[in-house]
């Protein structure tokens, strides 16, 4: 085989090997997000379908702040048995690659190399135990003065993925 081919493709897979470790780690990484989000129905109706919201999504109130109108729910959010698993699976392709390149670059045929798959499932263990954590959702509920169109504004702050699904849920449209 040419000489210039194995040190490259080992240098391009430590590249890559590089990029699944940050990843890894950028899947357990908080992307919590500030968004206002707007609802035609009046303050106390909006906030009691919020309250069933979050209590089915089993958070739960932590503070009230009634001077600012602001209220923090809190609740445990479970890792993905999914994403755990697929995490788990490009390690093991990551570690096979590395080690199919490494034994090209040593001239071995010893099973010494493939062993590294066994730590793939290290990073599922990384995610599980870094991703299942104690999150935080603070609203901030506003009447709108708009006499043509009554509504309530609500400043949320909370994961993005729960930005998402409130929006949804409760078919709330993002303020412009």
């Amino acid at each position: 085989m040419d000489t210039a081919i194995v040190p490259s493709t080992f240098l391009l897979t430590l590249l890559l090997s590089v990029g699944l470790f940050f990843f890894i780690r950028a899947s357990t990484k908080d992307r919590i997000e500030k968004s206002q989000l707007v609802s035609e129905k009046d303050e106390t109706a909006l906030m009691n379908q919020l309250k069933e919201y979050f209590y089915s999504r089993a958070y739960s109130v932590k503070s009230i702040d009634q001077e600012r109108n602001v209220v923090t729910f809190e609740g445990f959010v479970r890792p993905s048995w999914f994403l755990a698993i697929f995490l788990t699976f490009l390690a093991a392709v990551g570690f096979a690659c590395l080690a199919l390149v490494l034994a090209q670059l040593v001239n071995s045929q010893s099973p010494f190399f493939l062993s590294l798959v066994l730590l793939s499932p290290l990073s599922g263990i990384f995610y599980w135990r870094k991703s299942g954590r104690i999150e935080q959702v603070s609203l901030k509920m506003e009447s709108s003065h708009n006499e043509q169109y009554p509504s309530s504004v609500i400043t949320v702050v909370a994961h993005r993925d729960e930005l998402a699904e409130l929006q949804r849920a409760l078919q709330l449209k993002l303020l412009d």
